[in-house]
């Protein structure tokens, strides 16, 4: 299995010795180096990220703070000079907490624990990024949606529309590719080029197309056995 992780730290040489190691472990992907929780911020936003090696002391936002407002999409191992934090940082239910300066060997255990982890969500079963929300970039900010609210997604020329219940369209830049791979396939299917809609919410077929309120989605010919098999279970 592949891990794909991120490191945050505001310290170049121990960002660039974060990276080194986790390039040497077959079982990690650096996806890529931070200087700080607002740079992160982009990259969770855009990709699918398991794991993140974060420093806790940064200027702006400490890497507490930072994981306190990413929610629990992916896993922790914090990394810090300083000793006192590491209560503070077991509460956000990191994996580990890596104390500066520290060698290889210790990095290897940490992340021997995360991967221990992501073997147990697999043999239960659970695909390893699955919650119950998404982090995407809207109007220059980072928006929490529960994926329980979303109805549909709508692919346009330059954005996607997210259309939830009880509340205003969401609209992000990020690509409809992107975006399918962040969401649990149980819950959520490609019907159309355009369009990925929440099964959950699919109560009304009319015509061949799904219906939303006023909002008529179509089925394009490459998704329709796909979304037939869905339809045959009920």
């Amino acid at each position: 299995m592949k891990i794909n992780c991120i490191a945050i730290d505001d310290e170049p040489l121990a960002l660039q010795q974060i990276a080194g190691y986790i390039k040497k472990t077959p079982f990690l992907t650096l996806v890529a180096t931070c200087k700080s929780a607002f740079e992160a911020m982009e990259i969770i936003a855009d990709m699918q990220i398991d794991l993140m090696f974060v420093d806790i002391q940064m200027p702006d936002l400490t890497g507490i703070d930072f994981v306190k407002a990413c929610g629990t999409g992916q896993k922790i191992i914090f990394t810090t000079a300083f000793e006192q934090y590491a209560i503070e940082g077991f509460k956000t239910e990191a994996i580990d907490y890596l104390l500066k300066p520290f060698g290889y060997e210790e990095f290897i255990k940490g992340a021997m624990k995360a991967k221990n982890y992501f073997e147990l969500l697999l043999k239960a079963g659970q695909k390893t990024s699955a919650e119950d929300f998404i982090f995407v970039k809207s109007e220059y900010k980072l928006r929490k949606i529960c994926l329980s609210n979303i109805l549909y997604i709508e692919g346009l020329r330059e954005y996607i529309k997210i259309v939830v219940n009880n509340d205003e369209p969401i609209r992000s830049l990020i690509s409809m590719k992107l975006l399918e791979e962040k969401l649990p396939p149980e819950s959520f299917m490609r019907v159309h080029r355009s369009f990925i809609v929440n099964l959950n919410h699919v109560n009304t077929i009319e015509r061949g197309r799904i219906v939303f309120e006023k909002t008529y989605i179509p089925v394009s010919e490459q998704y329709k056995e796909t979304f037939h098999k869905f339809l045959s279970k009920g």
